[in-house]
């Protein structure tokens, strides 16, 4: 790790909103959509969830970087945000398990940062405005020069992110002797997913993003999960066809957040962006079908549409979310298939969710 100083460093928002901090991380430029995440732990797990790429992460929590980098703790193999913002950065790292600190991960992953912003302002502004591309500089701190170099940068929406952050060629986790065979189709998974199958005996194999029903149903598995990822869902018809394939042929499917919209999209309901989308380990959703509510992980910014599922004879609603009101999980009518917008591999997060875990190993028996 290089000495690290406290540099100047700038974020800029597309509406022209300046915060002044200081450098995170590598010193450099960067850009994305800048989102918000209010969970109070495991900030390591979010820097590597693929569901992330392309995004500037805040962290609501005070302190990032205080309990260190530990290596099998992240949710991928590389970081997927495209930069941090954070209230105070802590190089030093109190737990002993980990194997270095924040700074020294960062540099090695190429993150650019900002520190020492005044994140309860910032959030309240990004809650207010809805969401937007920013742009985070440790190099610069011209305005005018890097709003030139911000307004080139795309909306979130229409982007297709899913086949920069898939597997590059099919592989195996789990035990070959497991006694369940599910088909993944790797659209950004977390690796807490495939650890959650595991650990109910499931033996999978993960596909590319682009990968057809053909080639996955010629390993012959008994169900298939359509996973998380980043994106715009309504900009991957080849993975909306795919879940098609999959329930013409009746096979048991389950999905997870993007797994989920594409599901909702496959039975012709649309998909939007929300204004501020969900990002955070406690929000608190309702089971309908058994009557209960549990306290989930989220991250999604794009969301189903609720009129179209209201007005569905394809699909029926099962989970809600009690903030808002808005669909968190659907089951096809007729079919060995459901879905829920949130993780309930929950990691982090508290685990009232991993019974869907279950729910589907009953439907592959």
């Amino acid at each position: 790790m290089t000495n690290y100083s406290k540099l100047p460093a700038i974020l800029l928002l597309e509406d022209g909103t300046v915060y002044h901090g200081k450098a995170a991380g590598k010193i450099g430029t960067t850009t994305g959509e800048i989102c918000f995440n209010t969970g109070t732990t495991g900030y390591q797990e979010i820097f590597t969830d693929p569901s992330y790429y392309g995004q500037i992460m805040v962290t609501t929590n005070a302190h990032i970087g205080n309990y260190g980098i530990t290596v099998n703790e992240s949710e991928s193999e590389r970081i997927q945000i495209a930069g941090l913002v954070c209230k105070n950065y802590s190089v030093i790292y109190s737990r002993k398990m980990a194997d270095s600190s924040i700074q020294k991960y960062f540099e090695d992953g190429n993150l650019v940062g900002i520190s020492d912003i005044d994140t309860r302002s910032l959030v309240r502004h990004i809650r207010n405005k809805g969401a937007m591309n920013a742009i985070i500089s440790s190099e610069t701190s011209d305005v005018e020069e890097l709003m030139q170099q911000l307004v080139k940068v795309p909306s979130m929406a229409g982007l297709e992110l899913s086949s920069a952050v898939t597997t590059e060629q099919p592989y195996y986790y789990g035990n070959e002797d497991a006694s369940h065979r599910v088909a993944v189709l790797d659209l950004g998974i977390k690796k807490n997913i495939l650890r959650n199958f595991d650990t109910r005996k499931v033996y999978a194999k993960i596909f590319p993003a682009k990968t057809t029903f053909a080639e996955m149903e010629a390993w012959a598995p008994q169900g298939y999960f359509i996973s998380n990822g980043p994106g715009d869902p309504a900009a991957m018809d080849y993975a909306v066809q795919t879940v098609k394939d999959i329930l013409a042929s009746d096979r048991p499917l389950f999905g997870i957040c993007l797994g989920h919209q594409l599901l909702a999209l496959a039975n012709d309901i649309r998909t939007k962006k929300m204004f501020n989308g969900h990002r955070g380990i406690n929000h608190p959703v309702k089971n309908v079908i058994i009557d209960r509510c549990e306290i989930t992980s989220q991250n999604h910014g794009f969301g189903v549409v609720a009129e179209d599922i209201k007005n569905s004879d394809k699909v029926e609603i099962t989970h809600v979310n009690l903030n808002d009101k808005s669909i968190e999980g659907i089951r096809v009518k007729g079919k060995r298939a459901f879905s829920v917008q949130y993780h309930p591999e929950s990691s982090p997060g508290p685990h009232d969710s991993r019974y869907l875990f279950d729910d589907f190993l009953t439907m592959l028996a």
